[in-house]
């Protein structure tokens, strides 16, 4: 099945075809699969992969969404799965209630980076809000290459722009990041 056929079919499952999401997910089950064990690699014990990748189809699947191409839909999974995860890390935080979580320091210069506290999940999401609010551009970059974990060849045909600048937002938005993330970076 080639590019348009998925993009095809992705509309479809969107729009409420019936069989289409049927018949479009084990077509991209696997890349979804590999999206989510990166993911949680970097906010351990607060999800499984397999868990994450089904509570991410069904919010996928519950909105009227349409992709404009595989690109899209995929950085719209990585989306849903980072809201999943940081709101596993806010009621896990919010069971710990105090309880001596201090935010953690990680190395955004230095990502893809492994999140092993909750804390620094969302620590990670408050800067990523206000990068995103300022920057967008710089986020959209952010969200694909570290989230969805697209190369940057990728990421330039999903954004419709240059490698270049690619690059230079990757570069810019990790900069301000660490920044944002703390002195210690």
């Amino acid at each position: 099945m080639g590019a348009s056929d998925l993009t095809r079919l992705l509309n479809e499952a969107a729009a409420g075809t019936p069989g289409a999401a049927e018949r479009l997910l084990p077509m991209i089950y696997e890349e979804l699969r590999a999206m989510a064990r990166r993911q949680v690699a970097q906010a351990p014990a607060t999800i499984e992969p397999t868990a994450l990748v089904h509570e991410a189809w069904l919010r996928l699947n519950d909105g009227d969404a349409a992709w404009d191409h595989r690109g899209h839909f995929f950085a719209a999974a990585a989306q849903a799965m980072r809201r999943i995860l940081v709101e596993r890390a806010r009621a896990l935080r919010a069971l710990r209630r105090g309880g001596g979580v201090q935010p953690a320091t990680t190395p955004v210069d230095e990502l893809p980076i492994t999140i092993p506290d909750p804390a620094t999940l969302l620590d990670l999401e408050v800067a990523l809000r206000d990068l995103e609010t300022r920057h967008p551009r710089q986020a959209r970059v952010v969200l694909l290459r570290y989230f969805a974990g697209l190369e940057m060849n990728a990421i330039a045909d999903v954004l419709g722009i240059s490698l270049g600048s690619v690059e230079r937002d990757w570069r810019l938005a990790r900069a301000r990041l660490a920044r944002q993330l703390g002195p210690d970076r």
